[in-house]
């Protein structure tokens, strides 16, 4: 029997005391003094003007702000204490944070005390985050399908679990431990990554690295630099059969699309890149590279380009690996700096045996291969132990209720 089991035989054997919220605490909506303009100071001596943008994705803690506002200005609104609870009625929809500073609310925010006769803080803390109270908030507050902001009275409603102390006290220690093991498991991967990432880029390095002794030739002798015929505005919409990609939208999600007529037609009389040929975006984030797959799509003219060069020379495969490490060299006489083709087409690369070339892109593919599971797998491990430390949370924080 866990100690756990053991204190709740011991203390609640029966069940557990369910009470409403607003029963055991204080609940009570922040206030701002208008306009809040007026009231920010940069004296030291004013007070803290506590913001949602004070705190970040999974924060615990509020422990400082970034603005304070007058001693007037704090009339005007709520005041809040260490050790007080916030809770975000809007945005961050009922996130709670435990305050590590004094300071003031708005009104985008509940504040929370006078609990520490019934409640753990760190037991509080579990229990608003856990996903029953976090669904009834949320379905509380919501009308129409819109979710609004969320009022002291629905806050006050909530019926809770009251365990005795000792038993919330075990069962904080217990998801303390879960959530660091997660945490130590989760920074053992990034770091992995990271490492990865690091040799790989080194490995990239020294194997595209080469001295005055290698043949070189420019890109321009080897191939020529070919964009898509431009298409008008007129000739995409948000919806349609072939993705249409613009400098924004280069290695992601299309956002564009051209009908199959207008594609095919394009693609017949004019410049349209092969298969396996290496797409450049020539602005924006300039030298972003991405190997074309063959499937229909269509690329914003002259800000992504491509070469289409001899491979019994240079290899497209190649060439992608070799566009990553060579800085290219960027005009900025306009307005915004840009890739040009002269630019592309004067560049140099080696020019070494196409069998030495597949040997160097084997083993850059693996790399590849292995950072590309890594983090792939990153986000995939730690939504799983998210969902994990989520389900023994919640059911550690199930109980009994009380008979009456």
């Amino acid at each position: 029997m866990s100690r756990l089991d053991e204190l709740i035989t011991e203390l609640c054997p029966d069940g557990v005391e369910y009470k409403c919220f607003g029963d055991v605490a204080s609940i009570v909506r922040g206030a701002s003094p208008r306009p809040i303009k007026n009231f920010i100071t940069d004296d030291e001596n004013g007070v803290n003007w506590i913001k949602i943008g004070d705190v970040k994705t999974g924060d615990k803690y509020i422990t400082e702000t970034e603005e304070k506002i007058t001693l007037e200005g704090a009339k005007k609104s709520r005041n809040v204490q260490p050790g007080d609870f916030i809770l975000s009625n809007s945005m961050s929809f009922g996130r709670p944070y435990i305050l590590k500073t004094s300071g003031c609310i708005h009104d985008g925010w509940l504040a929370i005390s006078g609990f520490s006769k019934t409640f753990e803080t760190d037991f509080l803390y579990y229990l608003l985050n856990s996903s029953s109270l976090q669904n009834e908030m949320r379905k509380k507050a919501s009308f129409g399908g819109a979710v609004q902001n969320l009022n002291a009275d629905i806050v006050k409603a909530l019926v809770l679990p009251v365990p005795p102390l000792p038993v919330q006290r075990e069962i904080v220690r217990i998801l303390d431990n879960f959530t660091e093991l997660t945490t130590e498991l989760t920074t053992e991967l990034t770091t992995e990554l990271a490492a990865r990432q690091k040799q790989y880029a080194y490995y990239r390095h020294k194997l595209l690295t080469y001295g005055e002794e290698t043949k070189w030739a420019k890109l321009g002798d080897i191939g020529k630099v070919s964009m898509c015929k431009r298409i008008m505005k007129n000739e995409t919409s948000s919806i349609g059969d072939v993705p249409f990609y613009k400098i924004g939208t280069f290695g992601k999600q299309a956002d564009a699309y051209i009908s199959r007529e207008t594609y095919e037609r394009y693609k017949s009389e004019y410049s349209y890149p092969k298969k396996g040929d290496i797409l450049i975006s020539a602005a924006g984030t300039i030298g972003r590279t991405v190997v074309f797959d063959g499937k229909p799509a269509y690329f914003q003219d002259s800000n992504i380009v491509w070469l289409a060069n001899d491979e019994t020379l240079v290899l497209n495969k190649f060439l992608y690996y070799w566009y990553q490490t060579s800085p290219w060299k960027v005009s900025t006489g306009g307005t915004i700096s840009r890739l040009y083709n002269d630019n592309i087409a004067g560049a140099k690369v080696p020019l070494l045996p196409i069998e030495t070339q597949k040997k160097i892109v084997y083993v850059l593919e693996r790399f590849d291969m292995v950072c590309h599971d890594i983090s792939n797998g990153l986000p995939a491990e730690i939504a799983a132990r998210q969902k994990q430390y989520e389900y023994y949370r919640d059911k550690l924080l199930t109980f009994k209720p009380l008979a009456s």
